[in-house]
């Protein structure tokens, strides 16, 4: 029996691995196709929304183990929508965590990073004579700081709320699963 716990968290950091493998190359693919056919403009757009979804998450994954699990089985006990999934993502903080702040975060770091070198290769092919050391490091530089104090604000964001935003995400992950007829939060 102790073998077996052993082996879970190699398991699951095994899915996890495999499942991050095939979004990353995924969501990669797809945004490379994207940024060939789009305006340097809309290439930029992309990027602050990936951005964007990595700090979002972030703050969900930081909510997840911020948040106390006693309101939302008080809310659950009255069959308040949401508060059922908002139970299982606190009892389950870890996963969720480690979903949201490593997966989804890391693959938007990476695609981010991957998005800012193909808007710097657009900018260089336009403008052959251009420093490309300075744009490339003004990318890097535009890249990191949006991310690193954008999840840096939402810290302190997410565990000041973490009920609240486990109470959206719970609401949200109910609709999701009621059009879908599929429930992840069981």
């Amino acid at each position: 029996m102790g073998n077996n716990k052993k082996k879970q968290p190699l398991k699951s950091s095994l899915i996890i691995a495999l499942g991050t493998f095939i979004v990353s190359i995924f969501i990669f693919i797809a945004s490379e196709l994207l940024l060939r056919s789009v305006a340097f403009l809309l290439g930029l757009f992309l990027l602050i929304i990936i951005i964007f979804i990595g700090i979002m998450f972030d703050i969900i994954g930081v909510a997840a183990a911020a948040a106390d699990e006693a309101p939302f089985n008080a809310k659950a006990s009255n069959k308040i929508p949401g508060a059922r999934e908002g139970v299982y993502l606190v009892k389950n903080a870890d996963k969720v965590s480690s979903f949201c702040n490593d997966v989804v975060g890391d693959i938007s770091g990476t695609l981010s990073g991957g998005i800012g070198a193909a808007l710097v290769f657009q900018l260089i092919i336009s403008n052959p004579d251009s420093n490309k050391l300075l744009l490339s490091s003004v990318m890097a530089g535009i890249v990191a700081s949006l991310t690193v104090g954008g999840k840096a604000l939402a810290k302190g964001f997410a565990i000041h709320n973490s009920n609240e935003i486990i109470f959206w995400v719970g609401k949200a992950a109910k609709r999701v699963e009621d059009f879908l007829g599929i429930k992840f939060t069981r």
